[in-house]
Parts: C-alpha cells; structure tokens; sequence
C-alpha cells in the first residue's frame, strides 16, 4: 500500500531513485546550476538541502555523513571547502528553481534549479534596489531617547572645544586660508577697476582723435580766408579815391549853382512887371 507516502516517487523503485537524486546533487554541487523537471527539481530540492546545511559543520563525521549520499568525494570536497563558507550566513533556501517552459516531444514542464549564493547577477541588482531604498519612520522620538541625543551632542561640542587650544598650528593654518580668497577677491576687485579706467579712458581717446581730425580743417578755412583778405584792402583803398572824387563833383555843383540865381533874379523882376501892368 501506499500510505502516507507523501514525495514524489517519479516513476521510479527507491534504488533508482536514490542513485539518481545523488547524481543530480553531485552535479549541482560540482556545477552550481543544471536544466531538468521541474518534478525532478523539487525532489532534489528537498535532497540536497539538508546535505548543504550538513556542510556548515566541517568534521569528519558530517562528511562522512554526506559522502554516503553523494558518493562522490569531488562533491563533497567542494561542498565543504567552498559552498559552506558563501551559504554560512543563510538560514536555509540554497537553491532557486526557475522555470523554462515544456520539453519538445513530451511538453514536460522544464526549469533551472542553481544555488542562490552564486548567482551573481540577481545578487548584484539586490545590493542597488538596497541601496535605493529608503526607510522612514513616521512616529517621532520618544523623549528619553532626544535626552540622550541632546547630551551626547553637548558632550562633543566640550570634547573638541578642549581639543582646540592644543593645535595652535591649525588655527594658523585656517587663518592663512581664509586669507587666501580675500587676497583672490581683492586683486579680482583690481582688475575689476583697471578694466573699468581702461573703458573711460577708450571714449577720451576717441574724443582726442575726433578733436584731432577737427583742428586740420580749422586751419585750412584760416587759411582760405587768409587768402581771400587781400582782395578786400584794394577795394578800402578805391574808398578814400572815391571821397575825394565826390567833393570834386561838388565843386562842380557849386559853379553850377551860382549861374541858376542869375536867371532866377532875371524872372522875378519879369514877374514884377507883369503883376504892375495887369
């Protein structure tokens, strides 16, 4: 009868079974992953587990123990010399099974199982997702706990004002740092005012220039009018000719003048007679 045989015996007597199951061990140990049923997988899973934690515990017992499994001494040498030393710190659950899909032929259900510790690349995105991650915590702190915090703090602050008056040289040191940025500040400010001088000065310079350019043509309308002056004295001296010609004209005048009265004087008698005889 089969009564409360709960495993899988995978169509399989015991002797087969077993020989098998040690041989899938074996090569899990030796290879650290194989492809297989996943029937197959569970059964060796439930195995080779315990021989694992067997393995924590290197005397000759346990590998004894181990060896009448396995019957493999390359498995059990690497059991115990390098598998126990990554899998120290697990509390169980060595391996991982993964799933592939169905077999061709039969459409049996295939998978991976590897041991968990030497899967390097599920490692490797477990530690970035941890380091990620952030916790925080929602409740404040309890009074006791901000006391404590509080002193510890107060007994820093004493711990290194007393450490400070012993290194003098320190001090100096920060000193001369400090006052390595202000000389940088102040030849910056410098450079600042000498760009600022230089500036003023370029709009003088050009002002010269223009000035420059300016007192040429000044001198050359001098000289044009320089050049048209002579022409002005010649006529000034036609002027005092001309004076003396106009009393000349006048003298004419006057000779003429006196002839006038002589035949205004015959006319006014004329006039005399006249008025007498009408």
């Amino acid at each position: 009868m089969r009564h409360r045989k709960s495993f899988n015996h995978l169509g399989r007597k015991s002797a087969h079974r077993k020989a098998m199951l040690a041989n899938m061990a074996a090569s899990l140990v030796l290879h650290k992953r194989i492809t297989t049923t996943t029937a197959k997988a569970k059964a060796l899973r439930m195995y080779v587990e315990p021989l694992i934690t067997k393995a924590k515990d290197d005397s000759t017992h346990s590998r004894r123990v181990v060896f009448s499994y396995l019957q493999n001494k390359e498995a059990v040498t690497e059991l115990f010399r390098e598998v126990s030393g990554k899998v120290a710190d697990r509390p169980g659950g060595y391996t991982r099974i993964l799933k592939t899909g169905t077999r061709l032929g039969d459409n049996a259900d295939m998978c991976i199982i590897e041991l968990v510790d030497y899967n390097e690349n599920l490692l490797a995105a477990k530690a970035e997702t941890a380091k990620k991650s952030t916790r925080r915590r929602r409740g404040g702190k309890k009074p006791a706990a901000q006391a404590a915090e509080q002193t510890e703090a107060v007994a820093t602050e004493e711990t290194t004002e007393e450490v400070k008056p012993a290194h003098p040289a320190g001090e100096t040191e920060e000193a001369a740092v400090v006052e390595e940025p202000k000389a940088e500040v102040e030849v910056k400010e410098e450079a600042k005012v000498e760009t600022e001088e230089v500036k003023q000065e370029e709009p003088k310079a050009e002002e010269k220039k223009e000035e420059k350019k300016e007192e040429p043509k000044a001198k050359a309308e001098k000289v044009e009018a320089k050049e048209v002056k002579p022409a002005r004295p010649s006529a000034d001296k036609a002027g005092p000719a001309g004076e003396k010609e106009e009393p000349k004209a006048e003298a004419k005048k006057e000779e003429k003048k006196p002839a006038r009265p002589a035949g205004g004087e015959e006319e006014a008698p004329a006039k005399e007679e006249k008025k007498k005889e009408e």
